[in-house]
């Protein structure tokens, strides 16, 4: 069972380690690496439990245990790579690859399960009763760390704004004295401590709101000696082995790589119920395009993987329809017969990459005769054309209906494209059973460690020796 001490149910503590390297903060960034990748996971899965979370406090009013063993891993994970890191350099120390508690690492911390949640601030208190902290937290993490609101969880990590400037006084204070200035600490700890009372407040850990207040130094507010210094605790054993922590890694892989595939899935099953038109086209827009030369070619574009031996055919874009205006030319042929046909002639090459559109001029004359009386087009007409797609690597040409020059028009594209549906419904189909399978896993590594979690030594009564006659 997690607790905390009396007071504010989140508690974070960093102890600054004495003889602090005078360069190494300057390469934990890249030290840091390996946690900051498995983080990146971690906080899928994080999501995860939260949105699972919020139905359970939802109907019960109770946080799942093993569900709350997770969230608390994670932030307590990201919580000591922070400190290590450009949230605080409080310590060389590296942080262990676990979930777990670490009693004796420099930086702790632990948060109260809650035995009840409100089923109505659950509601709101994510997102808007947090609003305020958000607006503080933007100052204290800036736009360049890794502080995202999404799902309704905050995921806290030092990258920019106040704590990362302040990370870096603190290195340069190390590089040029060997000493970190302790005002600049306690300030920095009292940064790290805000952003992760939120953290938990929005990640539905706990009713309690963040209190508006820069509490200030390692320990927590009216923390007493033996409060600063624990007692020494014999070894327990951890929930969290190293096989738990690499399955809940996998399935919060999992599960971010399920809401992927089964969000393009959602999207394409949008698009292809409500995007097409009267004639069952799917559009791609209008773009406009001009050229001093004869021609502008686009291409090639391989369509090698429109393979009619597989079971929906080599019909996975249909029938394509190319629109330009009414006395331009368009053809589509074999990429390497328009090559050819185009390799001594003046004209545009547009090259598409993503968004971005690279138009290159070829120098040359005009073209050997009219446009429409060449033998290289397998499909061409004037103002448009329509095509069934075929296996190969094809190009298309735009020339004015007399081979002039100066080509100027508008080009739209559209096709049926009757793959779309099948292929969203089995990315959408596999996308959630990728989703059950790393819920799943992620939900027995929790279970399991919280299971394992050794119970505190219950100190039993010795009999009494038997008196001596």
């Amino acid at each position: 069972m997690t607790t905390a001490a009396a007071g504010y149910p989140v508690r974070v503590r960093g102890r600054l380690d004495p003889g602090l390297s005078r360069w190494l903060w300057l390469v934990k960034w890249f030290l840091a690496v390996p946690h900051h990748v498995v983080l990146v996971f971690l906080w899928f899965g994080f999501a995860a439990c939260t949105v699972l979370a919020f139905f359970g406090i939802l109907v019960t009013g109770r946080y799942p245990r093993p569900l709350f063993h997770f969230t608390l891993g994670v932030l307590r994970w990201t919580w000591r790579v922070a400190y290590y890191t450009y949230g605080a350099l409080g310590t060389d120390r590296y942080p262990p690859f676990t979930l777990g508690a670490v009693p004796d690492y420099p930086a702790t911390l632990d948060i109260a399960y809650p035995e009840h949640l409100s089923r109505g601030l659950v509601l709101v208190k994510w997102w808007l009763l947090a609003i305020p902290h958000y607006l503080v937290l933007a100052v204290f993490l800036g736009g360049g760390g890794y502080a995202a609101a999404r799902a309704g969880e905050w995921a806290y990590g030092a990258g920019g704004g106040l704590v990362a400037l302040a990370a870096v006084f603190a290195g340069v204070g190390l590089l040029f004295t060997g000493r970190y200035p302790s005002g600049l600490f306690d300030l920095l700890l009292g940064m790290d401590r805000w952003a992760l009372r939120v953290a938990a407040y929005a990640g539905l850990m706990t009713d309690a709101y963040p209190p508006f207040r820069l509490d200030l130094g390692g320990d927590e507010p009216g923390a007493t000696t033996i409060d600063q210094v624990p007692p020494p605790q014999p070894p327990r054993a951890d929930g969290w082995s190293g096989g738990r922590v690499a399955a809940a890694v996998v399935g919060a892989l999992l599960l971010g790589l399920g809401a992927l595939v089964s969000a393009v899935g959602t999207v394409g099953l949008w698009a292809d119920a409500t995007q097409r038109d009267s004639a069952g086209y799917l559009d791609t827009g209008t773009e406009s395009f001009r050229t001093d030369g004869y021609a502008v070619s686009f291409g090639a574009v391989d369509l090698s993987w429109t393979d009619p031996r597989w079971q929906i055919g080599g019909d996975w874009l249909g029938e394509v329809e190319l629109r330009v205006d009414r006395d331009v030319f368009v053809g589509i042929g074999r990429a390497d017969d328009v090559a050819r046909y185009l390799s001594g002639v003046e004209h545009d090459e547009v090259v598409l990459g993503g968004n971005d559109v690279d138009q290159r001029h070829r120098a040359g004359g005009p073209p050997p005769g009219e446009p429409g009386a060449q033998s290289v087009w397998v499909a061409s007409g004037t103002g448009s054309l329509t095509w069934r797609a075929e296996r190969g690597t094809w190009a298309v040409a735009v020339l004015n209906e007399d081979g002039g020059r100066v080509v100027d028009t508008d080009l739209s594209a559209r096709a049926t494209v009757p793959a779309l549906g099948p292929i969203s419904l089995a990315l959408l189909v596999g996308g959630v059973l990728v989703l059950a399978l790393g819920g799943t896993t992620l939900l027995v590594a929790a279970v399991r460690a919280s299971r394992h979690q050794a119970a505190p030594p219950v100190e039993t009564e010795q009999p009494a020796p038997p008196e001596r006659t």
